[in-house]
């Protein structure tokens, strides 16, 4: 179980530095890696392309991450059961609380407290 979660967590952390990456190399104005092998004209060849691929692989990569997240969470999320042949305890029930018998006047009753 706990190989798992170590794959888990490095898958994880291997989709968020690419995910970095590629939010870092776009331009927040539609510029960014195309701008810069397609010129400043977006009309030209390819470089619409890389901004569909930029768009394309930040929407999967932020997906991948979030299933990869979903499935630790399923798998290492189980209680485990105690391997020891040592039944649990059993339950005790606390002791009932005593009440005063109804009179005229009523007097708080302080009750001790037992541990």
């Amino acid at each position: 179980m706990d190989t798992i979660f170590t794959l888990l967590m490095v898958l994880i952390m291997i989709a968020s530095v690419l995910l970095v990456i590629v939010v870092m190399a776009q331009n927040p104005k539609g510029g960014g890696l195309s701008s810069t092998f397609g010129g400043a004209s977006s009309a030209q060849f390819g470089v619409q392309r890389t901004n569909d691929f930029m768009e394309k692989s930040t929407w999967t990569l932020g997906a991948t991450i979030i299933v990869l997240i979903l499935i630790s969470v399923v798998i290492t999320g189980k209680p485990k059961q105690a391997a020891t042949g040592i039944p649990p305890m059993p339950k005790t029930e606390a002791p009932a609380k005593q009440t005063a018998p109804a009179s005229k006047t009523t007097t708080p009753v302080s009750v001790p407290a037992t541990k």
